[in-house]
């Protein structure tokens, strides 16, 4: 299958980039991480996803948060630890950071400047319940692309 980015305007000279596509992580989860760790270098993307793993700092929930706690942490009302995204997208810092290197740019000038996430395919199956009825099951898979700028 062919994914195109959705970043627009890409110079190879400038930009480095990386995608996770169709991973079970949740799109709303995805979709308040790369808001908060857009305009973020690298390192510090890094540090604030490991310490969301280590449930130290939460993540702030601006559009998702009906029904979502406050928390003590400094500038968070909204938010939520969302591990099992954060480890994905630790993942993707990597990605991204090896394909810096490669392209032989200096690691600690890169910005993120465009996190995207987008909903991917649903997986229509179903659970069996009661009676001999069943419930319907669906995942629905999200693909995330980072964009990193040397400054």
């Amino acid at each position: 299958m062919h994914f195109d980015y959705a970043f627009q305007n890409y110079d190879k000279t400038r930009h480095v980039r990386s995608a996770l596509r169709e991973k079970t992580i949740s799109h709303k989860h995805a979709r308040e991480i790369a808001h908060h760790i857009k305009g973020m270098s690298i390192e510090s993307a890094r540090g604030f996803l490991q310490s969301v793993t280590r449930l130290e700092r939460a993540v702030p929930f601006k559009r998702y948060n009906n029904e979502v706690g406050h928390k003590s942490d400094t500038g968070v009302m909204s938010g939520r630890y969302p591990e099992k995204s954060a480890n994905e997208f630790l993942k993707l810092l990597d990605n991204l950071e090896s394909n810096a290197e490669y392209r032989g740019m200096d690691l600690d000038r890169l910005k993120i400047v465009n996190a995207t996430v987008h909903k991917g395919r649903k997986l229509k199956r179903s659970t069996p319940r009661a009676m001999g009825r069943s419930s319907p099951k669906v995942d629905i898979l999200t693909h995330v692309e980072l964009v990193a700028q040397e400054l």
